[in-house]
């Protein structure tokens, strides 16, 4: 009996969460005109502080397959004032640069995958809040899970 009860309670509570998360959609304004919402649910992992998520944006066009390319564009932070919850906004993908090798002209191109420049984009993890993300129509959304062992190694004194 003291199994089915503890069983009952955590289907309620993961049930409580589902529906706490949906509820924190209602935080998140709808896309402006030409911009499209994403959203990212997370799952529950044991200890989310091992966690990371890596936002990755760009766009597939066709491209060279000897040259590296990316587009110019930042994600800004914003807050969603009275809730306390953050979204993320790219405003603009600006323009795609790369570098500059030698590719020969009557080669086919190629589709690829074009992200942001810089370094990558990591946030925090937090199964309990959607991660929403704004960008430009045309523009796609990618992410990665980055995870770490519990177990730290200590650096020896040099």
């Amino acid at each position: 009996m003291k199994k089915l009860n503890a069983l009952s309670y955590a289907l309620l509570l993961s049930l409580f969460i589902s529906t706490a998360a949906i509820a924190n959609l209602d935080a998140f304004p709808d896309a402006e005109e030409g911009m499209v919402r994403y959203v990212l649910e997370l799952p529950e992992q044991n200890d989310e502080s091992n966690f990371k998520v890596e936002l990755i944006i760009g766009k597939t066009v066709q491209t060279d397959a000897a040259n590296r390319y990316f587009f110019v564009g930042s994600i800004e932070e914003v807050d969603i004032e009275g809730w306390g919850y953050t979204r993320y906004v790219l405003q603009d993908l600006g323009p795609m640069a790369g570098t500059l090798m030698a590719a020969d002209p009557d080669a086919p191109k190629v589709d690829r995958f074009i992200t942001l420049g810089g370094d990558a984009y990591l946030i925090r993890y937090n199964s309990r809040l959607p991660v929403v993300i704004y960008v430009p129509e045309g523009v796609e959304v990618g992410y990665r899970i980055w995870s770490t062992e519990e177990e730290m190694s200590l650096v020896e004194q040099g």
